[in-house]
C-alpha cells in the first residue's frame, strides 16, 4: 500500500476562532517602520467596493510591459482624521493621556469622553517619557455610512520622541488627509475583520474531506473527535462553529491611485453609495464586506516582487 499521508485541516496559526472583540485591530506600531509614510504610520478607511482597473504595466522585465491590462483593484474611501488625544509611554506602559482641547461638539453625543485633566501638552515634560502616540478619530460624518466616529491609537514616524510631539504640534487641531500620509506606488498593509458567516460546520470551516455516503451519522463531519483516553477533545479536532468576524492582515498592497472625490468622482458603488471624500485605489482584494471599517498602515515586511510592480491608472470600470 503506498503511505498514507493526511495533512492537518485548518491553520493553528488562528486561534481561538471566534468574533473578533473589536472591529479595529490593535498594532505593534514599534514593528513598523517609519520610511513609507509621513506623520502617521496608519490611517483608517472604509471599504467601498471592488472594480476593475484598466491600467498601464510599467513593470520591469515584465511580458505585457508598455500594454494596458486589466486588474482587479478595490476602493477604499478615507475621510479625514482629526486627533482625540495624546498618549505617552513609560517603559512601553501608558504613563498619560491628554485629550486634545478642539474637539468636535457632537463628538460627547456620540463617544464616551473622560474628564478633562489639567495637564496641557505644553506643559509635558518629554525628557521624562520614552514614545508618544495619538488616539486619532475618523470625521465619517461625512461619509454616508454612519455618524459615529472610529478610534484608534496611531504610531508616528520619527526618530525620537522630540520630532514626534513637533508633528502632533502641529497638526492637533488640523485635518488630517490620506494624501498627506501615503503616496501612489507605495505599498500599504490592510488590518480589519473579514465578512461574517456566523455559525459553519467543520466541511466549510475547515476544509475537511466529505465522508463515504454509507457513513453513519452524518457524512459533512469528521469521522472521530477523540479517542477515549484521554476523555476529552482537543482543540486541534475541525468542530462546527463561529466563521468569519475573524482579524486578518492583507499585506503589501500596491497604491494604483490617490484622488479626491471632486477630481475624480465615483458614484452608484453597489451596497455603498457615493464616494464623497478622498480615496484609495489599491490593486487586489481586502477583506471585509462593504462599509467595513479598515486600517491600512505602513509595510511591516515589503516584498521585491510587489514593491517593483508599476501600474499608471488609466480608466476604472
Amino acid at each position: 500500500m503506498p503511505t498514507l499521508s493526511r495533512p492537518r485541516r485548518g491553520s493553528l496559526q488562528f486561534w481561538p476562532r471566534k468574533r473578533a472583540r473589536k472591529a479595529l485591530p490593535r498594532v505593534n506600531w514599534s514593528a513598523i517602520p517609519s520610511e513609507n509614510s509621513k506623520g502617521l504610520k496608519g490611517f483608517i478607511c472604509y471599504k467601498a467596493g471592488m472594480a476593475s482597473a484598466y491600467v498601464k504595466d510599467s513593470t520591469e522585465d515584465s511580458m505585457t510591459k508598455g500594454k494596458e491590462i486589466v486588474v482587479p483593484v478595490t476602493i477604499l474611501e478615507c475621510p479625514t482624521l482629526k486627533i482625540f488625544s495624546v498618549r505617552f509611554y513609560k517603559n512601553k506602559k501608558v504613563a498619560k493621556d491628554i485629550l486634545s482641547e478642539n474637539l468636535d461638539k457632537e463628538l460627547k453625543k456620540k463617544v464616551k469622553i473622560p474628564k478633562q485633566n489639567k495637564a496641557k501638552l505644553d506643559d509635558v515634560k518629554i525628557e521624562e517619557y520614552d514614545d508618544v502616540a495619538v488616539i486619532a478619530y475618523s470625521q465619517v460624518k461625512k461619509t454616508e455610512i454612519k455618524k459615529t466616529p472610529d478610534l484608534i491609537e496611531i504610531g508616528l514616524t520619527g526618530q525620537d520622541i522630540t520630532e514626534k510631539m513637533a508633528w502632533i504640534k502641529e497638526n492637533l487641531t488640523k485635518e488630517i488627509a490620506v494624501s498627506d500620509i501615503f503616496e501612489v506606488g507605495k505599498l500599504v498593509d490592510v488590518r480589519g475583520l473579514t465578512k461574517g458567516k456566523g455559525f459553519s460546520g467543520p466541511v466549510k470551516r475547515f476544509g475537511i474531506k466529505l465522508r463515504f455516503h454509507k457513513s453513519e451519522k452524518g457524512l459533512r463531519k469528521v469521522g472521530s473527535i477523540a479517542p477515549w483516553h484521554p476523555a476529552r477533545v482537543t482543540f486541534r479536532t475541525p468542530m462546527a462553529g463561529q466563521l468569519g468576524m475573524f482579524t486578518r492582515v492583507v499585506y503589501n498592497n500596491k497604491i494604483i491611485d490617490l484622488a479626491k472625490a471632486d477630481d475624480k468622482p465615483i458614484a452608484n458603488i453597489k451596497n455603498y453609495g457615493n464616494v464623497h471624500n478622498e480615496y484609495l485605489v489599491v490593486a487586489g482584494s481586502v477583506q471585509g464586506s462593504a462599509k467595513r471599517q479598515l486600517l491600512i498602515t505602513a509595510p511591516l515586511r515589503e516584498t521585491k516582487k510587489q514593491n517593483k510592480k508599476a501600474f499608471e491608472l488609466v480608466a476604472l470600470r
